[in-house]
């Protein structure tokens, strides 16, 4: 006999109960994590995209990196950053493995973006730098390094509206550390790494990091192929050079690794190629702004605010729509600088969790929360669901796919006007 459920539960059942919520659609990607799908939210009527995120205690650094990406992002929130919109509750807090993360559907990625499209205007290359940098300025102001910015790390709709995403690499420097910040786990896509870091795992820096990522997504844009497809270091270092000329003895003194500061020391001398040159009809206000991004010194590269402020961008920046944010709290972060155990680390993504659940989560913090009851949501359904489309190749059973384009549609790309881009920006 079924039991009867309390006022209580009904009403928590009610309120908490994801289980008809989403109608889950396709599968849209798959990786080592886990396996995203598209889906319908039948309360708002708006496309998601649920990523459910497998076994994520199997190693503590993965569930580390997990809990710093679900608690930056919902920390920065701003229109180039994506956005999440819920995080489904687990059955129990105790016993979980997976986590369903509700984000907002975007159509591509910039990386696809790049190879669809070779007909972009001045007007898309401005836009597109714009909302980057000013990304970026948000970013920065939090005292965040994002360390692993890449096209493929750029999320992009057919309305040119992109958004920065994947910040399980990123890093909070707080305000009581050095300005040089030292960790030594950065593994960030070679091509887009600045040259302060090549060879080294073990390096200082600074926020001129991610200002280099975006001047070599820049050029991407303009030339629709990687800037410095470097195939290993030397390479890499290589590729740099030839374009921007052999780095002055000040700048090659200040890169730490050893072996990459005398590769660079014994160097012949090269003398660097005009952008003009290598980039013949780009406009050469966008040229002179991605020289500065692109300054082999870090130093002499401008803040994502100071690049906001370039003559290229005249007549659309505004500084009322380019907002800072508070510099993160250190406490929100204590997990980065303590070894943590599996249990610790699982009690704080349920933390986070409980962000999206306000209710709970004052329960949760004032101690009245029943840590044996298991929660009502919508998890044991997801997972038959997404076991299904898994099993049947990614197609969902009774909803017809919609997700007709890997890119965006040219079509619809191709004649939006600026006047469109400048209309998709907040007041």
């Amino acid at each position: 006999m079924q039991r009867k459920k309390s006022s209580a539960e009904a009403e928590f059942f009610t309120e908490y109960g994801d289980a008809n919520r989403y109608k889950i659609q396709e599968v849209i990607g798959k990786g080592s994590y886990g396996v995203v799908c598209s889906a319908i939210d039948l309360y708002t009527r708006q496309r998601v995209a649920i990523k459910k995120i497998r076994n994520i205690f199997e190693h503590v650094s993965d569930a580390a990196r997990i809990l710093r990406e679900i608690k930056l992002l919902r920390l920065l929130r701003h229109p180039d950053i994506v956005e999440i919109r819920h995080i489904m509750l687990p059955p129990s807090r105790k016993d979980f493995k997976d986590i369903y993360v509700v984000f907002e559907l975007m159509e591509s990625d910039l990386h696809q973006v790049i190879n669809a499209n070779d007909d972009f205007t001045k007007e898309h290359y401005q836009f597109f730098l714009y909302q980057l940098l000013r990304a970026l300025k948000y970013i920065h102001t939090a005292n965040v390094y994002h360390r692993d910015l890449k096209p493929k790390n750029i999320l992009a709709n057919s309305n040119c509206k992109l958004k920065i995403c994947d910040f399980g690499l990123a890093r909070v420097a707080f305000n009581d550390s050095p300005t040089t910040v030292f960790w030594t786990d950065y593994v960030a896509t070679r091509w887009y790494r600045a040259p302060e870091l090549c060879g080294s795992f073990f390096s200082n820096y600074t926020p001129a990091i991610d200002v280099w990522s975006i001047g070599c997504i820049f050029a991407e844009l303009l030339t629709g192929k990687p800037l410095f497809p470097g195939k290993n270091v030397v390479h890499q270092l290589d590729l740099m050079t030839d374009l921007l000329g052999t780095p002055s003895m000040d700048t090659i003194s200040r890169v730490r690794n050893e072996k990459a500061r005398r590769y660079l020391s014994g160097m012949r001398k090269k003398e660097p190629v005009p952008f003009s040159q290598k980039f013949p009809g780009a406009d050469p206000l966008a040229l002179k702004l991605l020289e500065k991004l692109l300054a082999f010194d870090p130093k002499d590269r401008p803040t994502a605010e100071e690049a906001l402020r370039d003559p290229y961008f005249k007549g659309l920046a505004r500084v009322e729509r380019e907002p800072s944010c508070q510099p993160i709290r250190k406490v929100e972060f204590d997990f980065e600088h303590k070894r943590m155990s599996k249990e610790e680390i699982k009690e704080l993504i349920f933390r986070e969790i409980l962000e999206y659940h306000p209710q709970l989560l004052n329960s949760y913090i004032d101690g009245t929360e029943k840590t044996t009851f298991l929660y009502p949501s919508a998890v044991d359904q997801f997972k038959k669901q997404f076991s299904h489309l898994e099993e049947s190749g990614g197609n969902g059973p009774s909803v017809p796919m919609e997700r007709k384009h890997s890119s965006l549609p040219r079509n619809t790309f191709k004649c939006i006007s600026v006047i469109l881009h400048i209309k998709v920006l907040p007041p």
